[in-house]
């Protein structure tokens, strides 16, 4: 079975340099329609048999071109939804880098709890079992490989790619996932392969340099509070532009 992992569009929070989390009402902006409308365009030629989603506003409004376009009722899986951030929810992506817990999430990322929200462990258990399940319902059905889309956030598909790789989670934050971006896993009877990384055609604006990014706390190392690579929410610290909701932090 092969699952192509969906990044939802650009979203409001994206834009607003905030940790999104499960907070109600996150809408895409008017670049991520345009780019749910540009990845049903990309799939179109292909024969995919089932969308699954996140539960979250955003990810529903990125499938629907696509489950227009196909024909077919997305369904939701609440294994794939956001890392419930808990107390980091909502909150200015330039607040929490001062938060000590920064550290553990950038650089041992299995041991990373929010408080009063979830481990990344955990995440990467339910979103992993998730996959597996639907993998086997569409074998059973179709008995051949079939190929269908999972539309959800940035740190759930990087920590299914940490899987399918055969990597520690601890070294998940290695892996970029772009708003709109597919990822692609085959999985096996003995092993999964991943056949598409971070992939958004032709859109390469994560590859203009970043630019500074202000520390709010002067006293802290800078190594230490570096966003030139992935953040909590799978966001891209000071690369791109605003227009694909990469811009500095």
């Amino acid at each position: 079975m092969t699952v192509i992992l969906l990044r939802h569009g650009v979203s409001t929070s994206n834009t607003a340099h905030t940790l999104a989390g499960r907070s109600t009402g996150v809408e895409l902006t008017e670049r991520g329609e345009e780019q749910a409308r540009a990845v049903a365009d990309r799939l179109a030629g292909l024969p995919i048999e089932r969308i699954v989603h996140s539960p979250l506003l955003r990810c529903q409004r990125t499938v629907a071109p696509l489950a227009e376009k196909f024909g077919l009722e997305p369904v939701f899986d609440d294994r794939l939804i956001e890392v419930d951030y808990g107390e980091w929810t909502g909150r200015p992506i330039a607040e929490l880098l001062a938060e000590p817990l920064w550290k553990v999430v950038q650089r041992h990322a299995s041991g990373a709890v929010f408080p009063g929200g979830e481990g990344l462990a955990q995440v990467q258990s339910r979103a992993v079992a998730a996959l597996r399940e639907h993998d086997r319902a569409l074998a059973e059905q179709h008995g051949r490989d079939a190929l269908w889309v999972a539309c959800t956030h940035g740190d759930v598909i990087k920590s299914v790619l940490a899987d399918a790789l055969g990597i520690h989670l601890d070294g998940f934050q290695r892996i970029v996932v772009e708003p709109a971006s597919i990822s692609v896993v085959r999985y096996t009877p003995t092993a999964p392969y991943v056949w598409r990384l971070n992939d958004t055609g032709t859109d390469l604006s994560a590859l203009i340099p970043p630019a500074p990014v202000a520390n709010p706390d002067a006293g802290a190392d800078k190594a230490d509070a570096d966003t030139s690579g992935p953040i909590p929410g799978g966001e891209l610290g000071g690369t791109g532009s605003a227009d694909n909701g990469n811009a500095e932090r």
